[in-house]
């Protein structure tokens, strides 16, 4: 599963470095959905410094949809 466009769109338009923290605060703001806020929380609690980053740890810390097919 990858990150929703809007997520997508977001971290296009946030400056970084940016930690979890500031990932969140301003998904907050920006009236992000649910999930997009529930996969950042997923983020470890460390500073980004660009989107690519942001977006590996993301891809990561998502189950493959083999293992929700095993499940």
């Amino acid at each position: 599963m990858s990150p929703s466009a809007a997520l997508r769109r977001f971290l296009t338009e946030m400056e970084f470095p940016a930690t979890k923290d500031d990932l969140l605060r301003e998904a907050i703001r920006d009236g992000l959905d649910r999930d997009d806020i529930a996969a950042l929380e997923q983020l470890r609690g460390h500073s980004y410094s660009a989107r690519w980053q942001i977006l590996t740890s993301l891809h990561l810390a998502r189950p493959s949809a083999d293992a929700l097919v095993a499940a």
